[in-house]
């Protein structure tokens, strides 16, 4: 199913891995290498933590307050659905979006925890019909490197354990759609293959490659 005809139009690309990955530098500087390149780039994350849900997520994720499983994961699909229009409008008008975490992480980060009834099947449901992204940049660490950078266990799901169950939910959710990259190394290095591959996105949505929907066929 696709949301979008073949229109030229931006790139929406998602950026996934476990915690202290590097996603948010390696998005800042890719945004910063397309804008320089001439394309209308913007940098985007999940959750959006300005919005009336996200702010509860984020009391949530700093430990200040206490929300079911289920509950918190239907909060994280609300977040990205409070921003679809918004979304769609950027993509539309040409902007390509590179985005800090999207539903890949609500399903593994959630299905990591093995709450009774939480499967995959029933993580991915609320987020079925929401924009599917171009391509997924993961950014693959393992979990002993990720706890040896700074900050990490700063945050409610920053611990090595449960990192290592994370991973291992991201590997069952990978579709053709998604590129693997190796994070252990430089940052210049992991740098320049993700701009490598993002102009060849860039490329194909800008000759109207149709937009599909998640956890859908893609077009």
């Amino acid at each position: 199913m696709t949301i979008a005809d073949s229109q030229p139009r931006g790139a929406f690309i998602v950026f996934e891995g476990a915690d202290r990955a590097g996603k948010t530098t390696q998005c800042q500087m890719l945004v910063e290498h397309l804008q320089a390149q001439g394309v209308d780039a913007e940098l985007w994350r999940f959750p959006d933590r300005t919005t009336a849900v996200g702010k509860m997520i984020n009391s949530y994720l700093t430990s200040q307050s206490d929300i079911d499983d289920a509950a918190v994961h239907l909060l994280f699909s609300a977040n990205r659905w409070e921003k679809r229009e918004a979304l769609l409008a950027k993509l539309r008008a040409g902007t390509t979006l590179i985005v800090d975490r999207y539903a890949y992480s609500g399903v593994a980060f959630t299905a990591a925890k093995g709450t009774p009834g939480l499967d995959v099947a029933w993580c991915k449901a609320p987020d079925a019909g929401l924009p599917a992204p171009d391509a997924v940049f993961f950014l693959h660490l393992s979990a002993e490197a990720a706890a040896a950078r700074g900050g990490f266990g700063e945050e409610r799901y920053e611990r090595p354990a449960f990192q290592e169950a994370v991973l291992k939910q991201f590997e069952a959710l990978k579709g053709p759609e998604w590129n693997m990259v190796d994070a252990g190394r430089g940052i210049g290095e992991i740098q320049a293959d993700l701009r490598r591959g993002a102009a060849e996105v860039v490329r194909r949505c800008a000759s109207g490659a149709p937009l599909g929907t998640l956890w859908g066929e893609k077009p």
